[in-house]
């Protein structure tokens, strides 16, 4: 059965909460942007605009990165360095997407200017860098946000968050999430060098551990199993183009995920991400990015419960309410949008993946 989010009587149960509206006038939240090392600071940008806030300044040394922003937000101002942002009182936020093992050193100089932080996935690639990102923090109520972009980003995950918050399926006992990506042409030297981008666990796997304490609702993990390959890209040999990894979680629930750099030329998007929630009443599958063989994009929830078989479509109906929570946070210093525990222990939960994987050869 296809299930309308807004007709019928069981549509109508499933239907989803409002699509959030921007929590502040303009000029009210004033970040900026800087370290425009990855694409996804785009996105950082746009979702904190869309929820109100004011891009003020941007800073990068490559021309070419800052116009990208340019574009997109033509009355930003271009500042000669990382210091004339710090140094601006009026802005309240800084988002970044640095070289992955330099996310963690950009956070620190951010917070330390009395500023909240907010970067790109990974956060960080080793457990000191978490400590001292711990400490800061704790230290100074500075927040040190994390674009985890596989939930916080995609409508389909925020669906599934609100049908799991209400019940739909009863209590989680497993999540799994899978992650096909494309690796495609162009990407920067730092993409394949281990030391800089921390391995596939700890970079894209990111994602799916904090999707996994989310939708379970748990705290913390154990890792059960982690593996790690590079079976295709002997031109890159610090390459992972395959992980995968297991948990269990503090309540019970266990969790699992393969991420991979494999999307097929074939596939008419870069991934074919998908995630599969258990419960005690039914079970959740997410198609975030393509319903395969099918011509239709993302945005597919499907849900089997006690009565049916439901097909939601979460596209344009459900909006991503997590930026206007974060810079309400950061107004209010509240933790609605997300706990810095929470986003630190996915962090951790991925690096203690990566380091614990077993090597696996091709035959």
């Amino acid at each position: 059965m296809s299930t309308n989010l807004t007709g019928g009587a069981s549509g109508a149960a499933y239907a989803p909460d409002p699509v959030p509206a921007p929590v502040v006038e303009p000029g009210e939240f004033v970040f900026a942007a800087t370290s425009l090392d990855h694409g996804h600071v785009y996105g950082m940008c746009q979702g904190l605009a869309d929820a109100g806030g004011t891009l003020g300044w941007v800073y990068d040394p490559d021309p070419a990165k800052v116009e990208v922003i340019r574009q997109k937000f033509p009355d930003v101002r271009v500042a000669r360095s990382e210091a004339e942002i710090l140094d601006d009182d009026e802005v309240r936020l800084v988002a970044g997407a640095a070289v992955t093992s330099e996310r963690a050193t950009l956070g620190l100089r951010v917070i330390e200017s009395g500023k909240d932080y907010f970067t790109d996935k990974a956060p960080l690639t080793s457990l000191e860098q978490l400590a001292a990102a711990r400490e800061a923090t704790a230290r100074t109520g500075q927040k040190y946000a994390v674009y985890y972009s596989e939930r916080i980003h995609v409508e389909a995950a925020v669906l599934a968050e609100q049908l799991v918050d209400r019940g739909a399926i009863g209590r989680v006992l497993q999540a799994i999430g899978l992650g096909h990506h494309r690796l495609g042409t162009g990407r920067p030297h730092w993409f394949f060098e281990k030391e800089k981008y921390g391995g596939i666990l700890c970079d894209i796997g990111s994602h799916n551990f904090e999707q996994m304490l989310h939708y379970a609702g748990a705290k913390d993990a154990d890792v059960s199993h982690a593996a790690i390959a590079n079976y295709h890209h002997p031109d890159h040999p610090l390459l992972d183009d395959f992980g995968e990894a297991g948990n269990v979680m503090d309540n019970g629930a266990t969790g699992y995920c393969r991420v991979d750099w494999f999307t097929p030329d074939g596939l008419s998007t870069w991934g074919d991400g998908r995630t599969v929630i258990l419960g005690t009443d039914g079970y959740i599958e997410l198609r975030k990015y393509v319903n395969v063989g099918t011509g239709e994009g993302g945005g597919h929830v499907f849900l089997v419960d006690g009565e049916g078989e439901h097909h939601l479509v979460a596209d344009g109906q459900v909006g991503f309410p997590y930026f206007g929570q974060l810079i309400l946070d950061c107004l209010e210093r509240t933790e609605t949008a997300m706990t810095q525990e929470h986003a630190f222990k996915a962090a951790e939960l991925s690096v203690l993946a990566q380091r614990a994987a077993r090597v696996l050869t091709p035959a």
